[in-house]
């Protein structure tokens, strides 16, 4: 399994207990292909750097977590349909080289 993060910006016009289920289905969506979520950062609300679908702030949320590429496929596909999503991106986080390498090369 890989290491990946994904920022989830949702819209603020939708109340905050929309923004948790859509977070919940999210984090299920992980579970049942197969990842294991990680750490969720919560950001708040943040202006957006432009408007998006004429908004101008969203609520963020950095969620960390480890899967296959079916569980990416199918988290791209759940957070495309969300209408609470206004911009999302996944990416694959660097795993770190081990401490064990790092002292062989000094």
């Amino acid at each position: 399994m890989r290491p990946y993060e994904t920022m989830i910006v949702f819209d603020t016009s939708v109340d905050a207990q929309a923004i948790q289920i859509a977070l919940d289905r999210a984090l299920e969506t992980i579970r049942t292909n197969g990842g294991t979520p990680g750490t969720i950062d919560r950001w708040g609300k943040r202006p957006l750097a432009y408007e998006v679908n004429k908004r101008k702030e969203g609520y963020y949320v950095l969620v960390e977590f480890s899967g296959e590429s079916v569980t990416v496929d199918e988290l791209d596909r759940i957070l495309t349909l969300s209408d609470e999503v206004l911009r999302y991106k996944i990416l694959r986080r660097h795993v770190r080289a081990s401490a064990s390498r790092v002292t062989a090369k000094a």
